[in-house]
């Protein structure tokens, strides 16, 4: 596929950060970048690398409150002055063990939530356009209160100014292992946004939501989806779940703009979560959404990171293949990670980075519509989500 790509960056991005110790630490960001850089792909043809601003006032109190927004840049300010956190944070999930309040917080997220409205702005009015925000994607941010290492909402801060700018259908498909329970909140009621995320089940992870049942109230009934799968669940039957019930919705839909939350911590590794994917498992679902931008939104894709915590041997690897694929200049999975990029991380880390850019698993997945069990649970979950939503959407609830 002929491909432009816009990265949103600037190295500032790496100060949206909790401190040391906190999981999601800005050095996964760094070391995607730097092996971006060690493979070609932000020279390549037809990328372009864009230094966002921040996000103003006004943009952000697109998804927050103003009395959240205001709470948060005085915490900040008063973490850079060395001050006490005022007791009344906490009402706004500022100050807890998930989200610290570190110095100047509101500069450094409001850039994240910046570099993700300048890949709207790439992408919106552009015919086959994709962006990435690889700093991006807090998806668990709400209104009032941050939650789930997420201060302001970017995936829906930019779903909400494209709206503003006229967009009357878009999607937004969150693989994070958590729920994206931020950007569904946003947009639970509207039906000009349909939100598909596929998770592990609320039953045994963070942030206890996520359920089948969780289809959108008034006029958005029918626009939230969601797939909660079982603990364990490796790339066989993740892989099988994903493509059983994002591309027909997609197709249905017709969205004007796919957006997509690449959260990573659904790999078998990370430390915080229970599913068993491989990158290359996490590779063939950026491709499906890739071809799933083009086959039913345009080609207009913006893509962002999100979760991810295996920091040196995952995360870098997985949104590395995410530039490239959004670039039209995928990295064959048997590519070596480079030499220098390996040094780097080891340096960053003190953790030895694998020497492959794969995990050496085949990913393959027998399709749903072949046949379903009811007794495999990753079945039972398909079939859920698709007895809770397909009917609005005139789809088949299968299985077929």
């Amino acid at each position: 596929m002929t491909c432009s790509l816009t990265v949103s960056w600037d190295d500032r991005l790496a100060e949206y950060d909790f401190g040391p110790g906190h999981p999601l630490a800005p050095v996964r960001v760094e070391l995607t970048m730097a092996l971006a850089r060690e493979f070609g792909l932000l020279d390549a043809s037809g990328v372009s690398v864009t230094a966002p601003g921040p996000a103003t006032q006004q943009e952000l109190e697109l998804v927050h409150d103003t009395a959240y927004i205001e709470a948060v840049r005085n915490a900040g300010h008063r973490a850079a002055r060395g001050q006490p956190l005022d007791p009344r944070s906490v009402l706004f999930g500022l100050g807890t063990t998930d989200d610290p309040v570190f110095p100047d917080m509101h500069e450094a997220s409001s850039l994240v939530a910046g570099a993700t409205l300048a890949a709207a702005r790439a992408v919106w009015g552009s015919d086959g356009a994709h962006a990435a925000s690889i700093a991006g994607g807090l998806h668990h941010a709400m209104r009032r209160s941050a939650s789930g290492f997420c201060v302001y909402n970017d995936p829906a801060i930019a779903i909400a100014w494209m709206l503003e700018q006229g967009a009357e259908r878009i999607a937004y498909v969150d693989v994070d292992v958590h729920h994206g329970d931020g950007v569904q909140a946003a947009f639970y009621d509207d039906p000009r946004v349909l939100t598909i995320s596929l998770h592990e089940h609320p039953a045994t992870l963070f942030p206890g939501t996520g359920l089948p049942s969780e289809t959108g109230i008034g006029a958005g009934e029918g626009f939230a989806v969601n797939v909660a799968l079982p603990a364990g669940t490796g790339d066989a039957g993740w892989l099988r779940a994903l493509e059983a019930v994002v591309p027909p919705l997609l197709r249905e839909f017709q969205p004007q703009v796919l957006v997509s939350q690449h959260g990573c911590d659904s790999h078998l590794v990370d430390p915080l979560a229970h599913l068993e994917v491989s990158v290359d498992g996490q590779r063939k679902a950026q491709s499906l959404l890739h071809r799933l931008a083009h086959e039913a939104a345009g080609g207009r894709w913006i893509c962002t990171g999100g979760g991810g915590y295996a920091l040196a041997t995952v995360v870098p690897r997985s949104w590395a293949h995410l530039l490239g694929i959004a670039s039209g200049h995928p990295i064959d999975p048997a590519e070596p990670t480079p030499a220098a990029w390996r040094e780097l991380a080891r340096q960053r880390t003190g953790i030895q980075p694998p020497e492959l850019m794969t995990d050496g698993a085949t990913a393959d997945f027998v399709p749903y519509e072949s046949g379903s069990n009811p007794h495999d649970p990753v079945d039972r979950a398909i079939a859920a989500t698709m007895k809770a939503v397909f009917p609005s959407h005139g789809l088949l609830a299968g299985p077929w």
